[in-house]
């Protein structure tokens, strides 16, 4: 079908994961090409007709933050190994062109002005989708093409980017498209819909996102035949069930002259499942790397961990053996250019990337997980070549691929659309319904958290 996107027009691109949402993108950036017809841009009143001075494309890898290539995903936390180079946000910020009063107000909605100081490597991933936009905003773009734009920002800041989005397609001469695996709400100045299935555009539609109803997956036999482990005495991980497995007494978290945690206090028995929320910026990320032994303040809190106290002679090894781990930083981090098997197979080592070849049994193990999460397909295709849904889910399948006593979800639904998102919310379900699982999940969304939640912590931002 022929595809015209006219002036006035506020889009939304909409499809399941891999649908070809961004092959579409692609083509209307200029980085690829159809047969027949060139595509045919008009920018009037810009001067240019440049696709390079008109458009501006954040793409879903951009809202977390370009990982350079000495980023690792610990690197948020280790402020020590942070370089005289790194730039702040407000320097970069101050590179991005833009009136006085533009600027001002962007700094206004978005509260900006308290992360202008902070070094860019360090934000939160909500932090991280502020900067992206603002920056993409300075340059007054004709065209501003936002991929998921509203994942990782809490319901507040969501409205405020959906309002000043509408504010600036209505004032500018700017036209706004989003690309959406899925979305809660569509936003009221979006005026066209075009959804995108099997890589082919459908016709215009007026309703907000493509019917996705969650198939039955046959994952409940499967998961609940995994055999019990055995917890000896005198082993790290507790051979008491129930036990308090966390325990924080009375800590702080402070960065420079920011403070993250403030006097916290908090256990966690074994068997509970917690959702975890909290504004931008409130520490839930924070408090995730200090369980997860990727934070060097653990060592000095006052902080327990599956009955030990950090820095008491344990390895990180010790602790990370018995957790499985995603998170936006592990997302962002993960650009190792092996196949989407290899990466499931990496959590088996804890590893990002992969340095131990695994033996049969531990490929086998990994195909498992990848069938459960119905990705199987994806095994002998190379990772950083998946779309953002698909490389989610296999760095979910890597979290579960060991069978972890502790399953540690921050923010695990960015990128998947409905279909996706529920069949996750169905693994987490069965899973933690085995003997001896803990979950901490953390979710801007109600509606991402499963039915096994117990309890729930809320983090206030100081």
């Amino acid at each position: 079908m022929d595809l015209c996107l006219e002036d006035g027009q506020q889009i939304a691109i909409v499809g399941d994961n891999a649908a070809g949402k961004t092959a579409l993108v692609n083509v209307l950036m200029g980085r690829s090409r159809l047969p027949g017809n060139p595509i045919k841009y008009d920018f009037s009143p810009s001067e240019s007709n440049l696709v390079s001075d008109n458009i501006r494309y954040i793409e879903f890898q951009d809202a977390y933050g370009a990982a350079g290539a000495n980023y690792y995903h610990q690197l948020r936390w280790n402020s020590v190994e942070i370089d005289e180079e790194t730039p702040t946000a407000g320097e970069l910020l101050a590179t991005a062109g833009g009136g006085e009063e533009i600027r001002e107000e962007i700094y206004s909605l978005f509260d900006l002005t308290p992360l202008l100081d902070k070094y860019i490597i360090t934000l939160s991933s909500g932090e991280l989708r502020k900067f992206q936009i603002a920056r993409a905003l300075f340059s007054k773009p004709r065209v501003l093409i936002l991929d998921n734009p509203f994942i990782g920002l809490d319901a507040q800041t969501r409205d405020l980017l959906s309002d000043l989005l509408g504010r600036l397609a209505s004032e500018w001469k700017l036209m706004i498209i989003l690309v959406m695996s899925r979305c809660e709400k569509m936003p009221e100045f979006i005026n066209r819909v075009i959804p995108v299935d099997d890589r082919l555009c459908r016709p215009d539609r007026q309703s907000e996102m493509p019917d996705q109803v969650g198939h039955d997956i046959q994952v409940g036999h499967d998961i609940l035949s995994l055999p019990d482990k055995k917890y000896p005495h005198g082993g790290f991980y507790p051979s008491e069930e129930g036990s308090c497995i966390l325990k924080f007494n009375n800590i702080t978290v402070r960065y420079d002259s920011r403070t993250i945690l403030k006097d916290f206090s908090w256990k966690v028995h074994e068997g509970e499942r917690w959702a975890i929320t909290g504004q931008n910026g409130a520490g839930k990320s924070t408090l995730l790397s200090l369980v997860c032994a990727d934070n060097p303040q653990a060592y000095a809190c006052d902080f327990e961990i599956f009955g030990h106290k950090r820095g008491t002679g344990e390895s990180i090894w010790d602790i990370k053996k018995h957790i499985g781990y995603v998170s936006p930083e592990m997302h962002r981090s993960y650009q190792k250019n092996i196949t989407a098997l290899e990466v499931v197979a990496s959590g088996l080592f804890d590893t990002v990337g992969l340095y131990i070849h695994p033996d049969q049994a531990q490929l086998e193990q990994s195909l498992w997980w990848m069938r459960v999460f119905q990705i199987e397909h994806l095994a002998s295709r190379p990772y950083l070549r998946l779309s953002s849904g698909e490389q989610r889910l296999c760095l979910l399948a890597r979290a579960f691929v060991k069978d972890p006593e502790l399953l540690i979800l921050d923010e695990p639904m960015h990128g998947l659309d409905t279909n996706n998102m529920l069949v996750i919310k169905k693994i987490i379900n069965i899973f933690i319904s085995r003997k001896r699982k803990t979950l901490l999940m953390v979710s801007h969304y109600p509606s991402e958290f499963p039915t096994c939640i117990s309890h729930r912590l809320e983090l206030i931002k100081h």
